[in-house]
């Protein structure tokens, strides 16, 4: 075991050894029911802190992801210790009013984390989609961007350059409709990179203007269907 880990674990025991030995200590053995049930939440609510990093959904707002679970089950966890602290010291004979108070608190942690992950699985799956599609437009542009730099002739360059316009200027968001149409229009780009590298300049430019169009048809589609 690394000796990170090893630190990690000490740091964690560290509530957990105090808060037993003042209870004991202080407290003795013997206790009442809603006394060991404000123990038993207090352990309950530790513990969720604790393994609150294992809930957070992997992807690209991880740290976004895990700073919101985190302060819940941090707030929680404080909450439930102030609560449970409460009702050790007042240690009522009945246990309906700790139960109650207490359940409560956690049915409320628990809806306010589950409502937060399943928000953030939203979230990150909709960034697994938007992300092919970022890659589409970024992709395209930069493989135009490199290729204008290497055209020497005016004409040519011309027409590139209007495919370059146009594809920078293209929505982001996608379609899958569209997958088969994209798929092309990286095909045209490859190409016509050969085209452009084996000096066929009328090949090239026939090549630029069939690209124009498919990036403009493509462009004409995905704004119907989003309407």
């Amino acid at each position: 075991m690394k000796k990170i880990n090893i630190l990690w674990i000490i740091l964690n025991l560290i509530f957990l050894i105090i808060f037993n030995v003042l209870f004991f200590a202080l407290g003795g053995k013997e206790h009442n029911t809603s006394v060991w049930m404000s123990y038993g939440f207090i352990h309950f609510a530790y513990f969720m802190m604790l393994l609150t990093p294992l809930l957070v959904r992997e992807g690209k707002s991880s740290t976004v992801f895990g700073y919101a679970l985190n302060s819940i089950s941090a707030t929680y966890f404080f909450i439930q210790l102030f609560t449970g602290i409460i009702f050790i010291l007042v240690a009522p004979e009945g246990i309906n009013t700790a139960l109650s108070v207490q359940l409560c608190i956690a049915g409320l942690y628990g809806i306010i984390l589950v409502s937060n992950m399943i928000a953030n699985e939203r979230t990150a799956e909709a960034e697994e989609i938007r992300q092919p599609q970022i890659a589409y437009v970024k992709e395209a542009s930069a493989k135009l961007k490199s290729l204008l730099d290497q055209i020497s002739d005016k004409e040519t360059k011309q027409k590139v350059e209007r495919a370059y316009d146009a594809m920078y200027s293209s929505p982001v968001k996608s379609h899958p409709d569209l997958a088969n149409t994209e798929r092309q229009i990286l095909q045209s780009i490859k190409e016509l990179e050969r085209e452009v590298s084996a000096g066929n300049k009328e090949d090239a430019i026939s090549i630029a203007n069939s690209l124009l169009l498919s990036i403009n048809e493509r462009n004409s589609q995905l704004k119907s269907m989003q309407k």
